[in-house]
């Protein structure tokens, strides 16, 4: 089944294709410069998405890890660590957004 993309990334594609493929990929060469797994890479990614309040990318990097194997228990996880850091409030609506993705995944099995 092929995934449905955002709509706001297929207007991206769209418009701005050359610079699309530019980054995504930058995205491949740094995931491919060291010895982090995929796991482990979506779950930082996912944290930093989080630190900056950027509810498409905690929704993406959700899925993402996911799909790369992450548990939700490991998910949940990695953004309450991150209160000491970034705060109760920014935490809680990191945990919203990752639930947004985790209740739309257990509607569609």
């Amino acid at each position: 089944m092929a995934k449905k993309l955002p709509g706001q990334y297929v207007s991206i594609e769209r418009r701005f294709k050359k610079y699309l493929d530019a980054a995504k990929n930058l995205g491949k060469v740094a995931s491919e410069s060291g010895p982090i797994n995929a796991k482990t890479s979506q779950l930082i990614q996912l944290a930093a998405s989080a630190a900056i309040r950027s509810e498409g990318s905690v929704h993406s990097h959700t899925r993402r890890a996911l799909e790369a194997g992450a548990k939700p228990e490991e998910i949940y996880h990695a953004l309450i660590l991150l209160a000491s850091t970034i705060g109760f409030p920014t935490v809680s609506a990191a945990l919203s957004w990752a639930d947004d993705v985790m209740k739309k995944r257990r509607s569609t099995k």
